[in-house]
């Protein structure tokens, strides 16, 4: 079954809670119109036996009922809806007086009388409702009666039978209107989803650049079209980076690979010597040596660049791992007048083996692009959010041009020197891989003229 779209489920929510509600209030109006109704009836017959009362103790005895009942007969005179019934209490002739329509109802000479006005619903023998007024009243010689006051309540049922009836008919069209309104509104409401979704049709791999816009959207549509937005920045931004990646890629792999096919061509040519052949050899080796280096350290890249990579953080004692790592790099340092100097202390959270990567790296371009018998530094000190690592040489600095790319793959600053000198491209990409995975950072400061200090800065316990 094809599921219902959204204009169609909320259209008929809109409806059914419409239709819900209308009815509800149909069913307050008419139980508010009975009630009035019962109301008015209840204070009507209130009014009228306090009149009677006044008659019944001012002006007449139980004699002058037969005679004299012209006071009671103005009351009830005039209207076709009342009856009034004076009966005797405890006597054989119990009906002294019975003016209106003629009630002579067993039912209602049964009703009960107290000397506290009550009122009793009741229905005839043709099922008209009634409403009846019953209280124990004095004449003016003090001969206790007991007054029925009954009301025709016929007019009110038949208007709250009118009232319900065009209820009833009025009622769809009502349904009706509310559909209607309930439908455009969803129509108008969606407007911004459908324009949505055509700006989705159109974003591809190969094209980026549409964005949402969320200028006069609903706020909450608006939050959703800047969430969007940020997402096709992010994945534009990825998607540039892996095609200069793979570029850039492409373009370091296929200079070891000519080497290696022109240094082969070359050599099985013609006959050669054993000590040529050993030459290309060698210099194969090279360029396979250079291949293993960049395919190792994309494999690592990939592994902490992984959004789930995790590290087994624990404290460590930096300038105990920074002297580990200086005196692998002793013999190298020996070869160019280097000397390597160590300074500060401090502890840090941080994984062991990552951060010998992480500091080997530095330490490595700091002895390349050193100037001789210039000492390169290596030292630890506390900064305001943390335990700073910092390699520092004497040798040029960097142009200012450059630092903000010395982070990306591949990218050399000094027109590729790292490559004339054996570097991947990718050394100082994976140190801040390493501080990213650590929750840390890498900070590079670096003059005209030198020195140039890149730093790693740890969290701290």
């Amino acid at each position: 079954m094809k599921p219902a779209t959204l204009s169609m489920r909320l259209g008929l929510t809109v409806i059914l809670m419409g239709a819900a509600l209308v009815l509800l209030l149909a069913a307050l109006a008419v139980f508010a119109l009975d009630h009035e109704l019962a109301s008015r009836a209840r204070k009507d017959l209130t009014r009228k036996m306090l009149q009677v009362e006044h008659n019944l103790r001012v002006d007449l005895r139980s004699d002058d009922l037969g005679v004299r009942a012209h006071p009671l007969l103005d009351l009830v005179m005039g209207h076709d809806n009342l009856s009034l019934s004076v009966l005797a209490i405890n006597s054989r002739h119990p009906a002294l007086l019975s003016l209106g329509p003629a009630l002579q109802s067993q039912h209602l000479q049964a009703l009960p009388a107290q000397a506290q006005l009550t009122f009793h619903e009741w229905r005839d023998a043709s099922d008209t409702p009634m409403l009846t007024a019953s209280r124990v009243m004095h004449l003016r010689d003090d001969t206790p009666v007991k007054v029925l006051m009954s009301l025709n309540r016929n007019d009110d049922s038949a208007l709250l039978d009118a009232y319900l009836h065009s209820t009833l008919l009025g009622l769809p069209l009502v349904l009706l209107l509310i559909g209607v309104a309930a439908w455009k509104l969803v129509q108008r409401g969606l407007r911004p989803l459908r324009h949505f979704r055509r700006i989705a049709g159109l974003v591809s791999a190969q094209d980026l650049g549409h964005r949402l816009p969320h200028e006069g959207l609903p706020l909450e549509l608006a939050d959703l079209a800047r969430a969007i937005n940020v997402m096709l920045d992010r994945l534009d931004h990825g998607v540039s980076q892996l095609s200069q990646f793979s570029d850039d890629l492409a373009h370091e792999l296929r200079t070891p690979l000519s080497n290696l096919m022109g240094k082969a061509q070359v050599t099985l040519a013609r006959e050669r010597d054993a000590g040529r052949y050993r030459e290309a050899l060698e210099d194969s080796v090279e360029e396979l040596t250079r291949l293993s280096r960049i395919i190792n350290d994309m494999l690592f890249l990939a592994q902490v660049s992984q959004p789930h990579s995790q590290v087994g953080l624990a404290p460590l004692a930096l300038a105990d791992e920074a002297a580990r790592v200086s005196e692998l790099f002793a013999f190298s340092a020996e070869l160019k007048d280097i000397s390597l100097k160590l300074q500060g202390w401090g502890t840090a959270l941080a994984d062991k083996l990552m951060f010998q990567r992480a500091l080997s790296n530095l330490l490595s371009n700091a002895i390349r692009h050193g100037a001789e018998g210039q000492p390169v530094t290596v030292g630890v000190e506390r900064v305001a959010d943390g335990m700073a690592v910092w390699v520092e040489n004497c040798g040029p600095g960097i142009a200012e041009a450059d630092l903000p790319h010395l982070f990306e793959r591949f990218y050399r600053a000094g027109s590729g020197r790292s490559r004339l000198e054996g570097g991947t491209g990718l050394g100082l990409a994976i140190v801040q891989s390493i501080m990213r995975l650590h929750g840390g950072r890498v900070e590079v400061r670096s003059a005209v003229q030198g020195p140039t200090r890149f730093s790693l800065v740890f969290q701290t316990q």
